[in-house]
């Protein structure tokens, strides 16, 4: 690592520290916001999933498109909260016994662990709505709330999100390909983050010319991050990623690195990563942060 490499990416670690102290503030808050019709234990449910330790990766996407378009990173809070709402919400939900099983999360006890089953789908479908509630209610004007409303539903929906997620658990009894591994990876976890990077650029007021710069960024990043993810779980610890890890190829998951192979999936992460980084050089200076978060998660160590 170069010099200035070292450099733009220590002022991305103090960038990124900033925004994640601001991230966890408002969720906190949010969540301080429940009434008392909200029952204690639900309330517990919620915060200890929603403010346990994370790299906030989607919404620091959020602020950092929005001003990479030349928006403010402060409008679009309510934004990125939503997403991290959504994100955690699927992550409850994937931990469950009836889904992926697991009983380690960001180094804590999974959600049903600490609380129970019943608690942890409940928890997973207030955090949904919270962030439909937010984007419905904080973000202006209207028509851009709706829009953003619509954009997060699509992303989290039963094309994307959701449909990733039933076709990776079809694909442990079936098997699949290529082209299943990809479809799976561009929809289960590739899908939040382009709408991400969409919904910053958009909430944060920038220039609708990067639009579509924008959402290419988001697109190739995500799928890259998916392939990081699964050559983790084959190369990485239980310790480091804060979850069970080699999981994959005991339950017979469908990977990149079981498909392609370690190198050519690193290849193909790779590649991706220089994509997205092209489509928003054109920016300038201002995608400079985004370039550098590429980078990281093509360098990720968890």
């Amino acid at each position: 690592m170069t010099e200035n490499t070292n450099a733009r990416f220590q002022s991305l670690q103090t960038r990124w520290d900033l925004l994640r102290c601001m991230i966890d503030t408002n969720l906190s808050q949010y969540v301080d916001k429940l009434s008392s019709d909200c029952p204690k234990r639900l309330k517990d449910a919620i915060e200890y999933s929603l403010l346990a330790p994370g790299k906030r990766l989607r919404p620091l996407l959020v602020m950092l498109a929005a001003e990479a378009v030349g928006g403010n990173a402060k409008a679009v809070v309510p934004a990125a909260c939503a997403v991290e709402m959504i994100h955690c919400y699927s992550l409850i939900h994937d931990d469950l016994p009836a889904m992926d099983d697991d009983d380690l999360r960001r180094g804590l006890p999974t959600c049903h662990k600490k609380f129970d089953e019943a608690t942890a789908i409940l928890a997973g479908d207030a955090l949904q709505a919270m962030a439909f509630q937010i984007l419905a209610f904080e973000v202006r004007p209207g028509g851009c709330a709706a829009l953003a409303c619509g954009m997060l539903a699509g992303a989290a929906g039963p094309e994307n999100l959701v449909g990733g997620q039933m076709d990776d658990l079809l694909a442990e009894k079936n098997g699949g390909g290529a082209e299943m591994v990809q479809a799976i990876h561009r929809r289960k976890t590739g899908a939040m983050i382009e709408v991400s990077v969409h919904l910053g650029a958009l909430v944060g007021s920038g220039s609708t010319q990067w639009l579509d710069s924008v959402r290419q960024y988001g697109e190739s990043i995500g799928l890259a991050f998916q392939i990081v993810d699964d050559l983790l779980d084959v190369e990485s610890s239980s310790a480091a990623m804060g979850k069970r890890t080699g999981k994959d190829q005991g339950k017979g998951k469908l990977t990149y690195p079981g498909v392609f192979g370690l190198d050519a999936s690193r290849s193909r992460a790779k590649e991706l990563i220089d994509q997205a980084t092209d489509s928003i050089s054109k920016l300038g200076d201002a995608a400079q942060p985004l370039i550098d978060l590429a980078r990281f998660v093509l360098d990720r160590s968890h």
